[in-house]
C-alpha cells in the first residue's frame, strides 16, 4: 500500500472537480520556462489529434522555477494547437500546475505525477523532459498507445542518437542493463516514457523517495522496477531526441557517479531477479525508425586518454581494492600505448565494470569514491571507442555496441562468481 503523498490544497480541489481521467501527460520542471511551452504544446496537440475522445490532463510538477515556468504552463494557448488538427477534440484538456514536494530531483516531481494519476485512475500516462526541442505531437500517440491499445504497462523511449551522444549508456547502462534483466531496452535513462495507471500505483509503493532516487537516477529505477517485477515492457521509436549535447571528453564525472551508482545499487535491489536471468530477448518495437538528422558532438580524445593515463598513474593503490591483478595489469600496459594504438578491447571493459560492480556491492571503498577512480577508465573506453569508429556510419557504429553488449551477457557468469 502506498502512502498518501501529500498535495497542494488547491491541487486537492482540482482532482475533486476532475474525478476521473483516462490520459495523463506529465512535464517534471525546473527552471525550463525557454522551453517548456513547446513541449506544452506539442503535447495538447498530440492528446488532441490522436486521442480525441479520452478525458485528459496534463501535470506539471515544478521544483520552484524561478524564471516563470508555471506561468508559461499555465499561460500556453492550447487552442492555437487544436486549430491546426483535422479534428478538434471531443474532451477537453485539462491542465494541473503543481509545485512538488520532497527532497529536490527530478525523483520527486515524478512522484507527484505518479500520485495524481493514481487519485485520477488514470489508465495510461506518459512523461516528457521539459526541455525537450525535437518533441513532436505524435510522441504522444508512441508513449500512450502501447498502453492503452496493446496492454503494455511501460513504455521505453528509442532515439536515433549522434554516436557519440550517451557514451555512459552506451558503455555502460545499457549493455549492463540488457544483460542483468534480459530485456532488450536501448534508452534505460532516455527521460520520457509511457507507463500504465497500474506501474504508476506500483512506483508508489516503493521505499525510495526518501533515497538518491528522487535526486537522480529515477529513469534508471523506471525502467528496472518496470522489467525486474515483471511488467509488460516495449519501446517506441521517438525519433531525434535534441537536447544539450555534451562532449563526452568533458567533465561528466558527477553525472557518471550519479548514474551508476543508480545503477549498482539497483543491482544489490534486485539481487536474486537478475542472478535468475540468463540471455537477453527483444521486446515489443512501436513506431517506425527511419533517418533523422542529428546535431553534431565534438570529441577531445587526447584529454580523455591524458585522463586515463594520469589515473594510471595515481589511482593504483584504489584499483588495487576493486580490480584484479590481471585487469590492473592490462590497463598498465594500455597506459603505455601511443594514441593511435590505443584500445581497450570489450572483454577487459565488460570485467572492469562488473568489478567495479562486485566492489560496490562489497562496500569495499566509500561509494563515491570508489565510482570517481571509475571515470578514467570510462574515458580510457570511450577514447577508444571513438578511435574504432571515427570512420563508421551510424548503423556501424550500432553493431559495434551491441557486441559490447553481447559480451557482457557471455561474461555474466564472471560476475556472479565474484559478486560475493
Amino acid at each position: 500500500m502506498s502512502e498518501r503523498v501529500p498535495l497542494a490544497a488547491e491541487v486537492e480541489a482540482r482532482l475533486r472537480e476532475l474525478g476521473e481521467v483516462d490520459v495523463l501527460v506529465g512535464i517534471p520542471s525546473f527552471n525550463n520556462a525557454r522551453t517548456i511551452g513547446h513541449v506544452v504544446l506539442a503535447s495538447v496537440a498530440g492528446l488532441a489529434k490522436y486521442f480525441p475522445e479520452k478525458r485528459a490532463v496534463l501535470v506539471n510538477s515544478d521544483g520552484g522555477s524561478s524564471d516563470g515556468t508555471p506561468q508559461a504552463v499555465a499561460g500556453a494557448e492550447f487552442t492555437r494547437s487544436a486549430a491546426i488538427l483535422v479534428s478538434h477534440p471531443l474532451s477537453p484538456v485539462h491542465k494541473i500546475v503543481t509545485p512538488y514536494h520532497g527532497i529536490p530531483g527530478k525523483g520527486s516531481a515524478l512522484r507527484t505525477i505518479f500520485a495524481i494519476a493514481e487519485r485520477l485512475k488514470a489508465q495510461a500516462c506518459a512523461v516528457v523532459d521539459s526541455d525537450l526541442r525535437s518533441i513532436a505531437p505524435e510522441w504522444i500517440q508512441l508513449l500512450l498507445g502501447p498502453v492503452l491499445q496493446e496492454g503494455m504497462d511501460f513504455v521505453a523511449p528509442l532515439y536515433l542518437r549522434h554516436k557519440y551522444d550517451g557514451t555512459i549508456t552506451n558503455s555502460i547502462v545499457y549493455p549492463l542493463t540488457r544483460a542483468l534483466y534480459g530485456k532488450e531496452i536501448r534508452q534505460p535513462i532516455g527521460g520520457d516514457f509511457g507507463f500504465s495507471g497500474k506501474l504508476a500505483s506500483h512506483y508508489l509503493t516503493k521505499p525510495v523517495w526518501d533515497s538518491a532516487v528522487a535526486r537522480f537516477g529515477i529513469d534508471m529505477w523506471m525502467t528496472a522496477t518496470a522489467v525486474a517485477d515483471g511488467f509488460h515492457v516495449c519501446q517506441s521509436f521517438l525519433g531525434a531526441k535534441i537536447h544539450d549535447a555534451k562532449d563526452p571528453g568533458a567533465d561528466l564525472a558527477d553525472m557518471l557517479v550519479q548514474v551508476v551508482s543508480a545503477v549498482f545499487d539497483l543491482m544489490d535491489a534486485y539481487e536474486a531477479r537478475w542472478k535468475a536471468v540468463e540471455g537477453a530477448e527483444a521486446v515489443p518495437l512501436f513506431g517506425f525508425p527511419h533517418g533523422v538528422g542529428l546535431e553534431p558532438v565534438s570529441v577531445n580524445v587526447e584529454r580523455m586518454l591524458g585522463i586515463f593515463r594520469q589515473g594510471a598513474r595515481d589511482l593504483g593503490p584504489v584499483w588495487e581494492k576493486v580490480l584484479t591483478a590481471d585487469a590492473r595489469a592490462e590497463i598498465t600496459v594500455l597506459a603505455a600505448a601511443g594514441a593511435d594504438a590505443f584500445r581497450l578491447p570489450d572483454p577487459l571493459w565488460v570485467r572492469i565494470v562488473y568489478e567495479f560492480a562486485a566492489a560496490y556491492h562489497r562496500r569495499v571503498l566509500p561509494a563515491e569514491q570508489l565510482l570517481r577512480s571509475l571515470v578514467p577508465l570510462y574515458l580510457g573506453w570511450t577514447a577508444s571507442f571513438v578511435r574504432q569508429t571515427e570512420q563508421s556510419s551510424s548503423e556501424e557504429v550500432e553493431a559495434v555496441i551491441r557486441e559490447l553488449a553481447d559480451e557482457f551477457v557471455r561474461q555474466k557468469g564472471y560476475l556472479r562468481k565474484i559478486w560475493g
